[in-house]
């Protein structure tokens, strides 16, 4: 398998305009077969850890000399993956075991693992709290705080697809697809304060939020269609259909 990388200095230079995207390098991944899911960058190391979900590995990649430099092997379906590059350390979360693994992000030692029940999934970093949540099983978010210890959960009734945090606010977003909508949790709280409706839309799994201006993109799959709201006014702001 080989990654196909555009304008990596686009992602190391933290969001800088550079002009449109342009393929700058390929990397091989000899013996990565199968789905690969998410990503996350050491931007000072200037590396790229992905979950070779498939292939049951986390491939760490050097993207200034464009090769890989290691692997973590013998995953059970690896598919969230974050490096806090804080603390050093890199959380990856296992689907068929439903565990969050923590490795010390230069060694890879393996430091914690951290039982969810099954299915654990997405990974995000909270930057007001400096917790990690993970979206895991049939119902919920844990809470890991900077130690690595799990303390909280946050109970939604379904699995958790992509969710985003507010920088200037308390309150995350939440994919819920077989709730065929977004919930809205309080992240002192942790607690759900709201939930919004997809109208005709389905299967809603990615998600990005644009802090500055209120807005929250959602992607969903059935049918093709991005789906906008203003969460200053909680209103479905607009649709565009492909």
């Amino acid at each position: 398998m080989t990654l196909l990388l555009g304008l990596l200095s686009a992602v190391l230079s933290m969001g800088q305009d550079v002009g449109p995207l342009l393929l700058e390098k390929e990397i091989p991944l000899p013996g990565v077969e199968g789905w690969i899911d998410h990503f996350s960058v050491d931007v000072p190391g200037q590396r790229l850890f992905i979950a070779a979900l498939e292939n049951g590995s986390v491939e760490v990649l050097d993207t200034r000399q464009g090769e890989r430099t290691a692997e973590i092997k013998g995953l059970e379906e690896p598919q969230g993956v974050y490096y806090d590059s804080k603390t050093g350390r890199l959380y990856v979360a296992t689907g068929a075991d439903g565990n969050l693994y923590i490795y010390d992000g230069k060694s890879l030692t393996l430091r914690e693992t951290l039982g969810f029940g099954g299915d654990a999934d997405n990974v995000r970093y909270d930057q007001q709290m400096g917790d990690i949540w993970v979206g895991y099983g049939n119902g919920g978010i844990g809470i890991v705080n900077s130690t690595g210890q799990n303390v909280g959960s946050i109970a939604l009734g379904t699995h958790p697809e992509s969710f985003q945090f507010e920088q200037n606010g308390d309150r995350v977003y939440v994919n819920v697809p077989k709730q065929f909508g977004i919930t809205v949790v309080d992240r002192k709280k942790r607690v759900v304060v709201a939930k919004w409706g997809l109208g005709g839309q389905f299967a809603n799994y990615p998600m990005a939020l644009d802090d500055a201006n209120k807005r929250l993109f959602v992607g969903c799959r059935f049918p093709a269609w991005l789906a906008g709201y203003n969460f200053g006014t909680n209103r479905h702001q607009f649709a565009h259909g492909w």
